[in-house]
């Protein structure tokens, strides 16, 4: 497991903490070290200016009077507004009680004249959308351009969600406990959240948890570094399908990412009418031609690693190619026009593909062939793991929260994606990455999350004036990164 990139649900949290005392913590005792924790993030970040903290009816609201009370410790002029202070109960009324300095009843105007606003009216577990009396003053705050402190999530924002259920907040900054939860790395919600800081209040390392922010840790012992006595053929061979005459440019975007992440040869099968395009373009990754599945299944025989799609044609000839593909021994990573020539029969797809497959769609092929799964759903990230389970393989649905995920149950986000990456063909050199890791021996899901990491570390140290020709050359700079740590 990798410890510290555990994601966990609003049910998950509340199990933490419910253990944690019923070890023998006080909940005041938690309570009072999320409080700080707050504060010391924000004390972090800002200078001591006038700020009011918000205080819901719940735990959170307590969260907020500890907050108050360490501001003003540390020389702020601190103010506190409350939803409801004579009805809060246990905890939360002692932080209360603990607080000795102005408190008002909450108000639209409540915030005018603050420098900072502390957002702790409603954490995780709300299920409904905020009340006007909750959310007016935090869109006064807005309006008026005061930076916004979120504590746990912005209110309004559901933890097991991806998007509020009606109005939350833009926050600066958001600061969570223990882990963090799908709100704060899944879109839109984690552009409310703004920076987010997790604060550890000194629960148990979670365990059995299958959901995980993307991140190296996740995967660093599966990556395959060469040993001293590497050679070409050691370090795996890679096929990427071309398309017809016109279209061949993705498969060398492909294939030039599957060769500078380390595949030791790489091969672009194309078929006859582009082989001389290809040829004019190629030098360190080889051509080879084949008129039909049959050759094609042949001419890769040999590989470890094959990716199709991109570009190749939504034709009978792409469909009898993955096929022809998925009857070797290579792992696929099956992308774009592969995925949507499947449309009307996904089933037949699905039997062909195992664990050691990785399929690539953005969000428009996926309803393709998952249609309604990701409308429906509640989030992408339950989407991408019953397409995971349907499809008996590895899914990576793209985004600026890309999920992956795989038939067992494992899932990541990633959150270090640029929107400099929107660019054409970006997602061809993704493939290739992926495929390229998967030829020398990396695990589909492990492959699947180090390229995405990879590729969007490559684009975010790149930033604007970005495109899809300029990743796999940014690669080398990602991987000596990620070997020196």
């Amino acid at each position: 497991m990798a410890q510290g990139l555990e994601i966990l649900t609003v049910a998950q949290m509340t199990a933490a903490d419910r253990a944690a005392i019923d070890a023998g913590a006080p909940g005041r005792l938690l309570m009072e070290r999320a409080g700080d924790g707050v504060a010391d993030a924000i004390m972090a970040r800002w200078s001591p200016r006038s700020a009011v903290v918000l205080c819901g009816p719940g735990n959170n609201g307590g969260d907020g009077y500890v907050v108050a009370r360490r501001l003003a410790e540390a020389g702020w002029e601190v103010r506190t507004a409350s939803m409801a202070r004579p009805a809060l109960k246990g905890d939360a009324a002692d932080a209360a009680g603990a607080w000795t300095g102005l408190d008002v009843p909450i108000a639209t105007e409540t915030c005018e004249g603050a420098a900072l606003v502390v957002d702790a009216l409603f954490g995780a577990g709300l299920s409904k959308p905020l009340s006007p009396d909750a959310a007016s003053p935090l869109r006064a705050a807005e309006v008026a351009g005061i930076p916004i402190v979120g504590v746990d999530l912005p209110s309004g924002l559901p933890g097991d969600r991806s998007a509020p259920l009606d109005y939350a907040p833009r926050c600066v900054l958001t600061v969570t406990f223990h882990r963090k939860k799908p709100a704060h790395v899944l879109e839109p919600g984690r552009s409310c959240c703004g920076e987010v800081v997790v604060v550890d209040i000194g629960l148990a390392e979670p365990v059995d948890v299958k959901l995980f922010e993307n991140a190296p840790s996740l995967w660093a012992t599966d990556f395959p570094w060469p040993d001293v006595e590497a050679h070409k053929h050691s370090r795996g061979a890679l096929v990427v399908v071309s398309g017809g005459m016109t279209h061949t440019g993705a498969a060398r975007l492909a294939a030039r990412g599957g060769l500078r992440i380390g595949a030791g040869l790489v091969t672009v099968l194309s078929p006859p009418d582009a082989v001389l395009v290809n040829a004019a373009h190629l030098e360190a990754v080889m051509l080879t031609a084949f008129s039909s599945a049959e050759q094609l299944a042949q001419a890769a025989a040999e590989a470890r690693g094959a990716v199709i799609g991109p570009a190749a044609g939504v034709t009978q000839a792409t469909r009898d190619n993955v096929l022809a593909l998925a009857g070797t021994d290579a792992g696929l990573v099956v992308d774009a026009d592969a995925l949507t020539v499947f449309r009307e029969d996904p089933e037949t797809l699905f039997r062909e593909l195992d664990d050691h497959d990785v399929i690539t769609p953005h969000p428009g092929e996926f309803e393709r062939v998952f249609p309604g799964l990701l409308k429906h759903g509640p989030e992408r990230i339950s989407a991408a793991r019953r397409a995971a389970e349907l499809a008996g393989c590895v899914v990576l649905l793209k985004g600026p929260d890309t999920v992956i995920a795989a038939p067992d149950g494992r899932a990541a986000v990633n959150t270090n994606a640029s929107p400099w990456l929107a660019t054409a063909g970006s997602g061809d050199v993704l493939a290739g990455f992926i495929g390229g890791l998967i030829a020398q021996g990396m695990p589909a899901f492990e492959a699947a999350c180090a390229g995405a990491w990879i590729h969007a570390e490559a684009g975010s140290g790149f930033g604007p004036g970005l495109i899809s020709e300029d990743l796999p050359e940014l690669a080398p700079v990602v991987l000596e990164g990620l070997r020196e740590g």
